[in-house]
């Protein structure tokens, strides 16, 4: 299949790139490269021996669509294109739902001017706001969210729910996603944060490696075992390949398909950081702070459905994903910054 990747030179796009490739699939990426580098291409084409098909662009951009919609025949969408921060959010409100709201709207309403019918979303657990128990499965509750950035992509959901209802030929693939660390086993793909980061485990080994003081935990009251927040995290190439199998199992099947893509264990900060310093001898100092606004105690995921479903489990487990995450870290200090960019 031929599949348009929004946001497809960031984090999670590009390891799906690099499993879409190995599967067989042609993907073709549309990024404006506000949280991703163009290099990120060439070293996709270092693992894979293929140097993807690249739009550089905004999803907002109609006449960019359009376009691409027009000399290719996509098959169907994969929609990572949004911002993702949820402090930020908090902060920046409009924006967000500018961006990842007012973007999506666009997309569908130029995949539909294209007839192209199947689109998988990427979602978050934070669409389940603060739940009352854990794990968290797909029948909870969802909408009572802590931050823009949830409500926006539960505001996507309910839209694109509502859409396939009054189109009822439409395959709408939602995979609410838990914490993605990691990188490629490789080295040559992983997380490049724009300034200091906001997810744990960069921040962690930019820590180690001496670019940053100190890791801040925020929180260390929270009713877990050690006081600090706890997250179902899982590798980013477990998350790629569950793009993979939901496309080659629900792409072509109408109907809205919801799924969550974590682990099904919870790791507090400490856990990481422990974890951290034990499997790579790095030591990570770290400070206590307040809170942040947005964020909620514990959050992991029963991730039964998709195993069912789509014969699809998380394999790697913790100390993998920090290994290659500091794998990663080691070999690119300065991310994709020493190459220039040559397009094809």
């Amino acid at each position: 299949m031929n599949i348009l990747l929004t946001g497809g030179a960031g984090f999670i796009g590009a390891h799906t790139v690099v499993e879409l490739l190995n599967a067989g699939h042609t993907p073709i990426i549309l990024d404006n490269f506000c949280n991703a580098h163009p290099n990120v291409l060439t070293r996709i084409k270092m693992i894979t021996g293929v140097l993807p098909k690249l739009y550089q662009g905004d999803v907002r951009d109609r006449e960019l669509l359009k376009r691409i919609f027009n000399e290719n025949k996509i098959d169907s969408v994969i929609h990572f294109a949004a911002l993702k921060a949820v402090g930020e959010s908090v902060a920046q409100p409009l924006r967000y739902y500018d961006n990842n709201v007012s973007g999506s709207l666009i997309l569908l309403e130029e995949m539909q001017q294209a007839g192209v019918k199947s689109i998988v979303f990427s979602s978050s657990a934070t669409v389940y706001g603060e739940p009352k128990t854990m794990p968290i499965n797909e029948n909870f509750p969802t909408g009572a969210t802590t931050n823009p950035y949830g409500t926006s992509k539960h505001m996507m959901e309910r839209i694109m729910m509502d859409m396939q209802r009054a189109q009822p030929d439409w395959s709408v693939i939602i995979l609410r996603y838990f914490n993605p660390i990691g990188a490629h086993a490789s080295g040559k793909i992983g997380e490049q944060p724009n300034g200091i980061p906001n997810n744990l485990l960069p921040y962690v080994t930019q820590v180690a490696a001496g670019k940053l003081k100190e890791l801040s935990i925020f929180g260390n009251d929270y009713p877990t075992a050690d006081g600090t927040g706890v997250r179902d995290y899982i590798h980013v190439v477990d998350l790629a390949q569950g793009h993979v199998q939901a496309l080659n199992v629900k792409a072509r099947e109408a109907g809205t398909h919801i799924y969550n893509l974590g682990t099904g264990k919870g790791y507090s900060v400490l856990d990481i950081v422990q974890t951290f310093e034990r499997e790579t001898g790095q030591r990570v100092p770290y400070v206590f702070k307040e809170r942040r606004a947005g964020d909620i105690a514990e959050c992991y995921a029963d991730p039964q459905k998709a195993w069912r479903e789509l014969n699809w489990q998380a394999k790697r487990q913790l100390p993998e994903m920090i290994r290659d995450a500091w794998h990663w870290q080691k070999n690119n200090p300065n991310g994709y910054e020493n190459e220039t960019f040559q397009a094809a």
